[in-house]
């Protein structure tokens, strides 16, 4: 019944908002960079704080620190849907964001260790773990905001983020949160629903907006130190790149190639990782279908070299080593 229920909120959430956001023009319009037909509501990150806040309310003991996590949640989704309607300069987001990470680690949730990446050594990181959870949540909200460039896309990566991490807190008998991690999932499902056309065609559909990221970008974060780094800690903390890989190999490799460009990072362009499968021969569909085995793959890897005690050192070599292969092949079809 509570997931029913979490599903009619998002739902509920999703229509209200869709027929609104064209009132106040919180739309997305086609441009030299949008190749979208219309103008298109920018709702999704609405419908999935309204689910949450429904959670929250039905079970308050699913996740701890929830009413600092809301307010986090709820204070990017504002600063997001500001920035969706005006587009606002860099400053607010990042004092929006910084405030929201402040209390992250308020609530006693930041990177203390990086795990025994050198055989009997454990990386512990002292005071500087707070500035490196600092760039983790800063590195997780636009990692998830520059996956997000075909319809599909961030709502399936998010899913598997999301997926993975149930089940590793099943096997690790942590039921609250894992539940918590189920319900998200679930209260993805009529955006994805709407934002790949299956329910009510083109006329019906919705983004997600820079909110919505932002929000999926900073909720993945703090459930992913709160698996490997709370007392209670389930997960290695190496595992969790493994279950955001592709946002995050995506915005590594683009920012790297950015930068030997002599370009900003933050500048866009056709270069991320959805625009290098298509830039090969692949529609959009194809892509998407592509992109989610591929984040569905590297989740079961972490998932397996958690459950096999692979040692953080070689799962850590792994990743590397996955990186600079997709680095590699990405700067060459990019500059074809």
């Amino acid at each position: 019944m509570d997931f029913l229920i979490i599903l009619l909120s998002a739902m509920g959430g999703l229509v209200i908002a869709g027929f609104s956001a064209p009132a106040v023009g919180l739309v997305d319009k086609p441009d030299a960079r949008k190749v979208h037909e219309g103008h298109i509501p920018l709702v999704g990150g609405i419908s999935i704080w309204a689910a949450m806040s429904v959670l929250m309310l039905l079970k308050p003991a699913w996740l701890p620190q929830q009413s600092i996590f809301w307010f986090c949640i709820s204070l990017l989704l504002v600063v997001g849907v500001v920035d969706d309607r005006f587009n606002l300069p860099v400053l607010p987001r990042v004092i929006g964001q910084a405030v929201a990470a402040v209390l992250m680690m308020h609530a006693g949730l930041s990177l203390n260790s990086l795990g025994e990446l050198l055989p009997g050594y454990v990386v512990t990181l002292g005071a500087v773990g707070y500035l490196i959870t600092l760039i983790a949540i800063w590195a997780s909200i636009n990692a998830f905001n520059m996956i997000d460039g075909i319809d599909g896309l961030l709502g399936a990566m998010t899913c598997v983020t999301f997926g993975a991490l149930a089940w590793l807190f099943h096997v690790h008998h942590r039921n609250g949160p894992c539940e918590w991690c189920l319900a998200l999932v679930l209260a993805l499902v009529p955006y994805l629903a709407a934002n790949l056309g299956l329910f009510g065609g083109r006329k019906c559909k919705v983004f997600m907006g820079d909110a919505g990221s932002t929000v999926i970008g900073f909720a993945a974060i703090w459930l992913l130190v709160f698996a490997s780094q709370s007392s209670q800690a389930t997960i290695a903390p190496v595992t969790a790149l493994w279950l955001i890989a592709l946002p995050l190999v995506d915005m590594c490799a683009v920012s790297l190639r950015r930068l030997r460009s002599g370009v900003s990072p933050f500048r866009p362009d056709r270069g991320h990782i959805h625009h290098i499968i298509m830039k090969c021969g692949f529609s959009s569909r194809e892509t998407l279908a592509i992109l989610f085995a591929a984040s569905v793959g590297c989740a079961l890897v972490g998932v397996l070299f958690d459950r096999f005690a692979i040692p953080d050192s070689l799962s850590l070599l792994f990743f590397i080593a996955g990186f600079c292969a997709w680095l590699l092949f990405s700067t060459r079809v990019y500059r074809r």
